[in-house]
């Protein structure tokens, strides 16, 4: 069983009764010139009290004698209609920090144990149509730890998630491969890639 054996089967309105992830809102405000405006945005119903995101990004690195590698999962996304590329992720529990977070849904989806180094700014996912947000958490995973040997995620009932890694030097390459395979690529690890990309070309 796999993330590629997932599959639509109808596609139709949803009502505000029946939504529990997020909702739709209109927005009015007044552009520079004082015009009244309106826009249409999705929010999220569940980012907790008191905290600034809805989520984490996470980037886990793993340092082999053949080169620094990021760990990625292949997970089916039915808004995407395809199984994506994409970092571990995932929402943020009332009352955690981000770094709290990451460690959390790392060990949750990919069982491997790690320490928040870094954490990014405030991102917003697609700000021109909702207001879901995320740090991006730089997790360091000692590899010598007896629980990084034999691994043991704790998925949810209705994840389906697979673990994979690839090396940092040709990611921008690997995606655009994958990408002609059929998954889509999420927009974090694809933004990362161009990243590596540009750090190459403009020798930073």
């Amino acid at each position: 069983m796999s993330a590629s054996d997932s599959k639509i089967i109808s596609i139709e309105p949803l009502s505000e009764t029946e939504a529990v992830w997020s909702k739709m809102v209109k927005i009015t405000y007044k552009d520079p010139l004082g015009a009244t405006r309106t826009w249409e945005s999705s929010e999220r119903t569940t980012r907790p009290k008191n905290s600034d995101i809805d989520g984490v990004g996470i980037v886990a690195i793993l340092e082999k004698e053949s080169g620094p590698e990021i760990m990625l999962q292949k997970q089916f996304r039915p808004p995407a209609h395809a199984v994506t590329i994409e970092v571990p992720a995932g929402l943020v529990d009332a009352g955690e920090t981000a770094e709290q977070a990451a460690v959390r849904e790392l060990k949750e989806e990919t069982g491997y144990v790690g320490k928040a180094s870094k954490t990014s700014p405030v991102m917003f996912n697609d700000p021109g149509f909702c207001n879901t947000n995320l740090r991006m958490v730089h997790v360091t995973i000692d590899m010598s730890l007896p629980e990084n040997q034999n691994l043991k995620p704790q998925l949810e009932e209705s994840e389906f998630i697979e673990v994979f890694t690839m090396p940092l030097a040709n990611l921008f390459d690997e995606l655009k491969k994958l990408e002609g395979q059929g998954y889509a690529i999420d927009a974090r690890i694809g933004t990362l890639a161009e990243g590596i990309e540009l750090a190459k070309q403009f020798k930073l």
